[in-house]
């Protein structure tokens, strides 16, 4: 079963992927994985040349985060396929510390997390491909129950671009 539901996956990024290649900012959707501390998926959409919406799905301490981000992008490096972005947004999930060491919390317990979060950073779109790479940086203040200012989540996203 669980072959059959990545064989789909994989069969759908490649029906999406044979769209037009566009390049970075004329890209509208992308989907992909983010690595880092907060590990999980990407899916981007512009809602116009210059701005997107971010929706990523991860995982930590046990727990799942969900987050929404508004994202403004700029042409840098005289390169249109490098874009410079930067926004904000909030977040909401939980965290469960049971039986895990957490480096600078030292209580166990599932906890609720709310915040915002700000993001920066730098993303490249292959030209010869539907391709595009981004590297950023997001810091997040929790707000409620499991409250406290996170500035550890670096990611690196690869994504599958697509109109």
């Amino acid at each position: 079963m669980k072959a059959i539901r990545s064989l789909t996956l994989i069969l759908l990024i490649c029906l999406i992927g044979q769209g037009k290649l566009l390049a970075q900012k004329d890209y509208y959707t992308g989907i992909g994985f983010r690595a880092g501390p907060m590990a999980g998926i990407s899916l981007k959409h512009f809602i116009a040349s210059d701005a997107a919406l971010e929706g990523i799905f991860s995982s930590r301490w046990h727990g799942t985060l969900i987050q929404a981000l508004y994202e403004k992008h700029h042409d840098v490096f005289n390169d249109p396929n490098f874009n410079l972005y930067y926004g904000g947004g909030a977040h909401f999930g939980y965290w469960d510390l049971n039986g895990h060491q957490h480096p600078w919390y030292d209580k166990s317990g599932t906890y609720s997390a709310f915040g915002i979060d700000g993001i920066i950073g730098l993303e490249y779109s292959l030209d010869e491909a539907p391709i595009s790479f981004s590297l950023d940086w997001k810091p997040m203040l929790n707000l409620i129950n499991y409250s406290g200012f996170w500035m550890d989540d670096i990611g690196l996203s690869i994504r599958f671009n697509f109109r």
